[in-house]
């Protein structure tokens, strides 16, 4: 779909709707079902919360095939205002002298390109109001980076089935040291915790159905329950990992996510965030057996793995680590587990 035609009147005054791939890192992919209605529910609801008016210019570094790039451009109509579209492939630096030379004001980006900025050292121009990090989660670590470095970074949770984001941080927060969580609630939500601790949503912006192998199906019920785990409270939710992220070792249940950001904190910057992976495989003895997974091999690599190896309980530890020259990732920059597990697979099988 073209720019220009997100941004006619047209488009969006024919009722109708627009389907998306999930871009989730596990399991099979579906297209998701929106709404135009309910995809400018969410950009007016984002606008309103970030401030953005009819002076502002909305700065699109995302794929519109996927709801994160499609957002920013249904925002842009919603609000009314200018949006910038950088064209060219990824590049940090090339991204860095656009923005300042578009003067934007708000722009949508995920974790690795947050990452990207930090390493070449850049510093935004100072049109920039707020980024919006979607797509995946931005550590504390990189996020305070950010700030330091003056990139303007606010947390944010959503999703394909939600038209794009359930929770961000307010723009006040920017004066303050970040933190991940808590997010508060878009105004347009209703959140709740499963008896299982997964995140239930319920909002006019939610999605119609999906289409699986072809055959749509369309959405039961008002609430739509999640595979994300949670700790919903008040107005705000903090995101505690996806339920696949948990597994069973020796009888113990431990989570992915967690031994990552441990790893990664014991390496001591060491190690880039996101060039590290926790992949379990089956194991007829303990149940799953966990692998360290490295993108690029490296001595920081080595040594980090032997401390953490030392101070791990039993069923955290690694049965073994590999490196890989670059991990799978979606379009976005997502890591795809599923793909990294196979690779995996097939080493323990070499």
């Amino acid at each position: 779909m073209q720019i220009e035609t997100i941004l006619s009147a047209e488009f969006w005054q024919d009722g109708g709707a627009v389907s998306f791939q999930t871009s989730g890192s596990t399991g099979a992919a579906k297209q998701i079902v929106l709404t135009k209605e309910a995809l400018l529910l969410s950009a007016r609801a984002v606008n309103e919360w970030l401030r953005v008016d009819a002076a502002a210019t909305w700065g699109l570094a995302l794929p519109l095939n996927h709801v994160g790039g499609f957002g920013v451009a249904a925002r842009a109509y919603a609000a009314a205002c200018r949006l910038a579209v950088f064209a060219e492939k990824w590049n940090a630096v090339h991204f860095s002298k656009w923005i300042e030379s578009e003067s934007v004001t708000h722009v949508s980006l995920v974790p690795t390109q947050i990452h990207d900025l930090l390493a070449a050292g850049l510093h935004p121009p100072r049109s920039l109001v707020a980024v919006v990090v979607g797509g995946g989660k931005l550590s504390d670590e990189s996020g305070q980076a950010a700030r330091d470095n003056g990139w303007p970074v606010l947390a944010s949770y959503g999703m394909t089935e939600a038209a794009s984001q359930i929770a961000t941080q307010n723009i006040e927060l920017l004066g303050l040291p970040y933190d991940d969580s808590p997010l508060e609630l878009l105004p347009i939500w209703e959140a709740e915790e499963s008896p299982g601790g997964l995140l239930r949503i319920k909002g006019e912006a939610l999605f119609a159905g999906m289409i699986e192998q072809g055959v749509f199906r369309p959405r039961e019920g008002e609430w739509f329950t999640t595979q994300d785990r949670v700790e919903v409270s008040a107005h705000t939710l903090s995101p505690r990992g996806r339920i696949d992220s948990l597994v069973k070792v020796m009888g113990e249940l431990v989570d992915l996510e967690a031994i990552e950001k441990r790893f990664l904190e014991l390496a001591r910057g060491n190690i880039r965030e996101g060039c590290f992976a926790v992949i379990a495989i089956p194991d007829p003895r303990r149940e799953n057996a966990l692998v360290a997974v490295f993108e690029n091999s490296s001595p920081a690599n080595e040594v980090a793995y032997a401390h953490y190896q030392c101070q791990a309980p039993g069923p955290e530890r690694f049965i073994y680590s590999i490196s890989t020259p670059s991990f799978p990732r979606t379009d976005l920059g997502k890591l795809c587990r599923t793909e990294l597990r196979l690779i995996c697979l097939n080493h323990g099988t070499d």
